[in-house]
């Protein structure tokens, strides 16, 4: 078994107004971002299917044109290779997990 206390990892800042706290486990990774507003996150696609859990705050999320807001409790499921980008709203805690493992995370 493996257990990580999150306030013993490491920030990351992977693009502007993104700090995240990276988590390997035998088959996912786990991000747990503070998001500031209003910085955009570059459109990308990844083979990883993607969930996305918001904690805090409010993100526009935009999957393949399909445009939601979401908020604290809500969860979306991105699929792998699909073409997304966004932006918090509002100061955001959001947790991200990712299948398989992002290497590049590590």
């Amino acid at each position: 078994m493996k257990s990580f206390n999150l306030t013993d990892l490491p920030v990351r800042e992977l693009f502007p107004g993104y700090r995240g706290k990276f988590i390997t486990s035998d088959t996912m990774t786990f991000v747990y971002w503070d998001i500031a507003p209003g910085y955009p996150l570059p459109p990308h696609s990844h083979p990883h299917e993607q969930v996305v859990n918001v904690l805090e705050g409010e993100f526009e999320l935009v999957v393949e044109g399909e445009r939601i807001v979401l908020g604290p409790g809500m969860v979306a499921s991105i699929p792998g290779g699909a073409r997304h980008t966004g932006q918090a709203l509002s100061q955001c805690r959001i947790l991200d997990v990712f299948y398989p493992i992002r290497e590049e995370y590590r």
